[in-house]
């Protein structure tokens, strides 16, 4: 599913911040940017849920109450599949992005992480942010010699940072996700390679060549490395691309609703 993206304009001229705002502004939905505002707003870091673990019960709560008001139910698993999904994309979404457009990898970790969720309505991530100048980079990067660049040898190496980058960040989410909900590690990290996978795949559609970010997805993803479960998904059918996911995101559960094309359930 493609991710409609805005970019958020601003002054800072870093290498990083430059990667942000290339980025095509498809349409309104889903806001990326450089640095948070100065008026934070919405605007949580992400190390300040994976530190206070309570902070997801509260994103739950808020979740639980719309699913309410839509489904007259909000089953526990469904809260958590959907919180679950919501975080890890959105981390990974930062990362597919600049790999795939500019063969950059930002830092990951939680506190260099930041995202919005909707002010009302569905509580979904409606913007994402990085926090940091860090990155790394490709020899040819005309960037190479900033005090904020590393740079690697090749493209293997450079998606190999990037799966480690995104690793480390997910397992501190598994962790303390992982105190909060029943859901078991192998789920935990079927989502997160899920949002790997779907990382590079969405990065292509929205720059307009779909089968450069599924190249990219098998970089990335090029067998079953842990801590992952599987190598990429993606696959050419009659109609287009396609992947099979490896979580569930447990809207099956909800009443009168349907499993999603892509659940392992189905597939």
């Amino acid at each position: 599913m493609t991710v409609p993206v805005r970019v958020t304009a601003c002054d800072v001229t870093t290498p990083v911040a430059e990667s942000v705002r290339r980025v095509a502004a498809l349409s309104q939905g889903f806001e990326v940017r450089f640095g948070l505002p100065a008026d934070r707003g919405g605007w949580v870091v992400c190390s300040e849920f994976v530190g206070e673990p309570e902070r997801f019960d509260v994103w739950r709560k808020q979740l639980a109450e719309w699913m309410r008001e839509q489904y007259g139910e909000s089953p526990d698993r469904a809260t958590a599949g959907y919180v679950m999904s919501w975080y890890l994309n959105v981390v990974g979404m930062l990362g597919g992005l600049l790999f795939h457009t500019a063969r950059r990898v930002p830092s990951l970790r939680p506190s260099d992480v930041a995202f919005r969720l909707a002010p009302e309505g569905r509580p979904h991530a409606v913007g994402a942010a990085l926090l940091t100048d860090d990155f790394a980079c490709l020899p040819d990067d005309p960037a190479g010699n900033h005090p904020a660049a590393t740079v690697v040898a090749d493209e293997t190496a450079l998606a190999a940072l990037l799966r480690a980058r995104f690793a480390a960040h997910s397992a501190q989410f598994v962790g303390s996700f992982g105190s909060t909900v029943r859901l078991g590690r192998r789920m935990l990290w079927a989502a997160a390679t899920d949002a790997l996978d779907s990382a590079a795949w969405t990065a292509g559609q929205l720059t307009g060549d779909e089968t450069a970010g599924v190249m990219d997805a098998a970089l990335l993803l090029p067998a079953k490395l842990d801590p992952f479960t599987s190598a990429s998904t993606l696959k050419a059918t009659e109609t287009g691309w396609t992947r099979r996911r490896e979580s569930c995101c447990f809207h099956f559960v909800l009443p009168n609703a349907e499993a999603c094309a892509t659940c392992p359930r189905v597939c």
